[in-house]
């Protein structure tokens, strides 16, 4: 089996939040975790603006900060591929921590193996259910809170939250379609440039 010519079907799950928050992809084995974060933000919604690690086993990977006080530091995420943490953990399940004031886990199921495939086009989007709450809710409790006050005329914060959030906002709704664009999107970026040779 070559890494190179496998991908993986992950199910990812936003742990702890109702209505139900979850999407499935397509991608490959090698790829990076820092592209798997972005991979991930794109096909949430998220903006891409907090810190962010990867658990599985005892690991931790993330991007490490120089100055940071936290010891020990995550292992760079920009230099593990996914196929390193399974290898490494022999994990099938791994969390993605995003925003650590929020503490936004996302539990990845490595689903399915396709061996001997074409990774070009990946990652890809297949399957989309909720929508991800917004950026600096206060995190699942905070969005618990929020969903009940939008939705309740007589809420003391009715108003001031619904000036706050998304316009019209529906946990239900999904723009899947804007999602896979940028998702897609992703593929396009991190595709191998072929080599031209200069003719003489």
């Amino acid at each position: 089996m070559s890494l190179n010519t496998t991908a993986v079907r992950i199910r990812v799950t936003l742990k702890d939040v109702k209505p139900d928050v979850m999407r499935c992809l397509v991608v490959p084995i090698t790829l990076r975790l820092d592209r798997l974060h972005l991979t991930l933000q794109a096909a949430f919604g998220w903006t891409n603006s907090h810190l962010f690690e990867f658990l599985a086993g005892d690991g931790r990977w993330g991007i490490p900060d120089p100055d940071g006080d936290f010891d020990p530091q995550p292992i760079d995420a920009r230099k593990t591929r996914l196929s390193n943490i399974v290898q490494e953990t022999g994990a099938k399940t791994i969390h993605y921590l995003y925003d650590f004031g929020d503490s936004w886990d996302h539990v990845i199921k490595l689903e399915k193996w396709f061996d001997n495939t074409t990774t070009e086009g990946l990652p890809f989007l297949l399957e989309a259910a909720g929508r991800c709450p917004p950026e600096d809710v206060g995190g699942a409790s905070g969005y618990a809170e929020y969903l009940d006050a939008i939705s309740d005329l007589t809420h003391p914060e009715h108003e001031q939250m619904r000036l706050w959030g998304p316009e019209q906002f529906n946990p239900n709704v999904v723009d899947r379609k804007a999602l896979e664009t940028t998702v897609n999107a992703l593929s396009e970026i991190w595709k191998p440039r072929r080599r031209t040779t200069r003719s003489k």
